[in-house]
């Protein structure tokens, strides 16, 4: 989806997030077609980030801060019961709030202080249970993000998230679910169509 305008620029029916066949022979064609994004919004699927860095390298990759902030509050649960959970919640609260390089800093600040108070102790410690497992995959996460997340900043025409994307889905599936009949065989046509006829 083009990112200034919302509009689709190519959709295929079947595709595998986590294949990295089908996700090259998806974009191979975007290319040859002349096809250089500058940037590319994504949910943090490593698959998908690793084609989109081979096909052009310069690509600016923006991890989505919905998907990093809907991640991080499911793995700190809700109320999170230990203490460095229930910091580490505040912070990712704070994600979808960050609008000025001055926000940035303060998030950074934050997440800074909840590492060397708790980040180096949780790394270390072995894994016990499915709730400590989860902190640590929800820190992971987020160090991992971090130099992806805030690319927005520097290039307003890059967004911050996938929520057009997400929208256009959820459009889709509404119309796609009032044809509850449609044979399998037919899927792939009835997708090509709707792309088409409806690009946003």
């Amino acid at each position: 989806m083009d990112g200034a305008t919302n509009a689709v620029i190519c959709g295929t029916y079947g595709i595998s997030e986590n294949s990295l066949s089908q996700l090259t022979a998806f974009f191979i064609p975007l290319k040859e077609r002349s096809l250089a994004p500058q940037s590319c919004t994504v949910d943090g699927n490593p698959q998908v980030i690793k084609v989109l860095k081979q096909l052009w390298p310069d690509i600016i990759i923006q991890r989505c801060l919905v998907h990093i902030q809907r991640q991080g509050l499911m793995w700190c649960r809700r109320p999170p019961k230990r203490t460095d959970a229930k910091h580490l919640r505040d912070i990712f609260l704070q994600v979808a709030n960050i609008y000025t390089v001055r926000d940035r800093n303060v998030f950074l600040d934050h997440f800074a202080h909840w590492e060397d108070k708790y980040g180096q102790c949780i790394a270390t410690q072995p894994e016990r249970g499915r709730v400590f497992s989860d902190i640590k995959r929800a820190r992971s996460m987020l160090l991992k993000a971090l130099p992806d997340m805030f690319h927005y900043l520097d290039n307003p025409c890059i967004p911050a998230t996938t929520n057009g994307l997400e929208g256009y889905f959820s459009r889709l599936k509404a119309h796609y679910r009032q044809h509850r009949g449609l044979h399998p065989s037919k899927r792939t046509n009835y997708f090509n169509w709707y792309f088409y006829l409806r690009p946003r």
